[in-house]
């Protein structure tokens, strides 16, 4: 069994902010794949179903991001699971919107939620970076990710979780590299190759055979 826990804060006024993104990805897994309603769970938002064969409990922390380490250690604790059990999906400020990275372990990189979920169960655990890009200035990082997605921005972050929820069985199978080499295509395919023009035909008129000198 796998925990996959998508971030973000509750609340209609937050849906559509950058910081929401691993919300957004976990719901259109939920959506995709046919999971039982969302009930009241550990804190949070829960769903059940199955991926690739594997069970799977998708789960939104509905405790603030600040919190999410009490979410998703209540169901790790409750299915008796590991750190390794778990997949979180967050927004990502170090990697630009439209692109898609996974680590396991490492530091929390100053966001919030990862930094409460190591707390409470440490760092050896996979996350799918999702990113939403940098403002420039660490001053704006908070306006940043406490906003909505600009309205040019929109249709590539649904394309995202979109392309996320595809290749998640990629994912649960344990083939990160797979999982990142099919989202980045499905985001950006290679163009159609075109193909070459015919090769033109001599345009030289025939002409008729000239009497050799023998001839004349």
């Amino acid at each position: 069994m796998l925990v996959l826990a998508g971030l973000g804060n509750p609340g209609a006024g937050h849906a559509g902010h950058r910081h929401n993104m691993g919300f957004m990805a976990v719901d259109a897994i939920a959506s995709l794949h046919r999971f039982a309603p969302w009930r009241k769970k550990f804190q949070g938002d829960a769903a059940e179903g199955e991926i690739a064969g594997t069970r799977i409990l998708l789960l939104k922390p509905m405790t603030y991001m600040n919190l999410s380490g009490q979410s998703v250690s209540a169901a790790l604790g409750f299915y008796k699971l590991g750190p390794e059990a778990l997949i979180v999906f967050h927004d990502e400020l170090d990697v630009m919107l439209g692109r898609v990275k996974v680590k396991t372990g490492g530091g929390h990189g100053g966001h919030n939620g990862i930094r409460d979920i190591m707390a409470h169960i440490g760092p050896e655990f996979r996350r799918v970076r999702l990113g939403v890009g940098h403002p420039g200035d660490k001053a704006l990082v908070h306006n940043h990710v406490l906003q909505d997605f600009a309205k040019q921005e929109r249709e590539l972050a649904g394309k995202v979780v979109e392309a996320v929820a595809a290749e998640v069985p990629r994912l649960v199978a344990g083939d990160e590299g797979g999982f990142m080499s099919r989202v980045a295509f499905l985001l950006a395919p290679p163009k159609p190759k075109k193909e070459k023009p015919p090769e033109k035909a001599a345009s030289r008129e025939e002409k008729p055979d000239q009497p050799s000198k023998r001839d004349e």
